[in-house]
C-alpha cells in the first residue's frame, strides 16, 4: 500500500553510452539535484545504468550507488526500476529505493521500503517523488 510520501527531489540527469552487450543499447546515467527527504532539506548524488530489452521497455539498477548529504550526515542508496523512453525523447522509470544512514534527521528511512516515480523531460531535468511503501 502507498504510504506517506518521503521525499521530492529535483535533478539534473547527463547519460553515457556504454558498450553494448549484443544489440540492445545500455546508459550511464549522473545524477546531481537537491529537495526534501524525511522533512528535511538535502543534496543528493547518484550513477545509476539503464539496459535497454528487446521490447523496447528498459531495466534500471542503482547498485548503492547513490548519497543523500543532510546538515547532519548521509545516506546511502540503492534502487532498481523499469520504464522507458517517453514519445518526447525523455524517460519514467518506477521501482523501489532503500536508504541507510546513522544521520540523526534521516533515521526515520531505515529499514523501509520506498516506492518512486523518476521522470526525466528530454534536456536531463529530473524528478524523483519517494514514497513510503506501508
Amino acid at each position: 500500500m502507498l504510504g506517506e510520501k518521503m521525499g521530492s527531489m529535483t535533478c539534473t540527469a547527463a547519460n553515457k553510452v556504454l558498450p553494448t552487450q549484443g544489440t540492445l543499447p545500455k546508459f550511464e546515467v549522473a545524477v546531481q539535484g537537491s529537495g526534501t527527504l524525511a522533512g528535511v532539506q538535502v543534496q543528493t548524488m547518484s550513477t545509476y545504468y539503464a539496459e535497454m530489452r528487446a521490447d523496447g521497455s528498459m531495466y534500471g539498477e542503482l547498485p548503492n550507488s547513490g548519497i543523500v548529504m543532510a546538515a547532519d550526515g548521509l545516506a546511502t542508496f540503492r534502487a532498481t526500476g523499469s520504464g522507458g523512453m517517453t514519445e518526447d525523447g525523455g524517460s519514467k522509470f518506477r521501482g523501489a529505493c532503500y536508504f541507510e544512514t546513522t544521520a540523526p534527521s534521516l533515521m526515520s528511512l531505515n529499514g523501509k521500503a520506498m516506492i518512486y516515480e523518476w521522470d526525466v523531460d528530454p534536456s536531463g531535468n529530473a524528478q524523483w517523488e519517494i514514497w513510503h511503501w506501508a
